[in-house]
């Protein structure tokens, strides 16, 4: 089973669902070297646990997250060598890989502060739910950066189209709630109060499905990108095929037969 102890980041199981989230609320929760490399190894793992069914990415105090932090990885990045530079944006980079291959729904829960490489997190999850005090923004070039971060080019727009994903990176403005609403980026905006119960409710609901149907759900979602229609259609009748020899699939008929709700297992 995935460790729960992480070092740099808060985690919880419970009936099969991940919380976790960044535990820096004094500082509206910036990622440092340390969260950026142990996220991306405990996503890693996850992958390999059949015990977890789903993940809610929460905020902390109020906020979601701050990005990098500015003393912590934007000063000593300055002092770095190309190479150095190179295995950092890398290392970035793979947190977002971990996350879309993890082959858990990730939720993730949006309030306060969502900037930078929080925003990033925000993106590379399944699904997004905010507050309306919600405020995301895609930082980099306000630091004298591209905005083609961590996916951002390629990912981004799939979500809220190129014009608006191109308006958001190249001013780095923040995206309020309303309008991450209108454009596809929140499936869902509700009061704070009632955020993490949302999350958890999405999650629980999720959970109770056929996770290995899930797997393969987030796994072409994520394949399907750099394929053409004819060859997303042959691996979705593959996917399909596959989910068929599972057990889940015999008791979801049986249950239909009997008038009945299935009991998935993920096997």
């Amino acid at each position: 089973m995935i460790s729960t102890d992480t070092k740099h980041f808060l985690c919880r199981i419970e009936d099969g669902i991940a919380t976790v989230s960044l535990d820096r609320p004094e500082r509206k929760n910036p990622l440092t070297f340390d969260s950026y490399a142990e996220m991306r190894d405990w996503f890693r793992d996850l992958h390999y646990d059949e015990d977890v069914k789903a993940v809610v990415f929460a905020p902390n105090g109020g906020n979601f997250s701050s990005g990098g932090d500015v003393h912590d990885i934007i000063g000593p990045l300055t002092k770095m060598s190309m190479k150095e530079l190179l295995a950092f944006t890398r290392m970035t980079g793979d947190l977002v890989k971990a996350m879309v291959n993890c082959g858990k729904p990730i939720i993730a829960a949006l309030d306060g502060v969502c900037v930078g490489a929080g925003a990033i997190i925000a993106m590379a999850s399944d699904i997004r739910i905010a507050t309306p005090e919600t405020k995301t923004a895609f930082l980099f070039t306000r630091v004298g950066l591209a905005g083609c971060d961590m996916g951002a080019c390629a990912i981004l727009p799939r979500i809220i189209g190129q014009g608006r994903a191109a308006e958001l990176l190249y001013t780095g403005r923040s995206m309020s709630a309303e309008e991450g609403a209108a454009w596809g980026f929140h499936n869902k905006v509700v009061a704070a109060d009632e955020l993490l119960t949302e999350a958890q409710s999405w999650a629980t609901r999720i959970a109770a499905g056929p996770n290995f149907g899930h797997m393969m759900t987030k796994t072409m979602l994520a394949q399907e990108w750099s394929m053409s229609i004819e060859q997303a259609i042959e691996a979705e009748a593959q996917a399909q095929a596959i989910c068929m020899q599972t057990a889940d699939f015999e008791r979801a008929y049986q249950a239909f037969v009997k008038k009945e709700k299935p009991l998935f297992q993920g096997d």
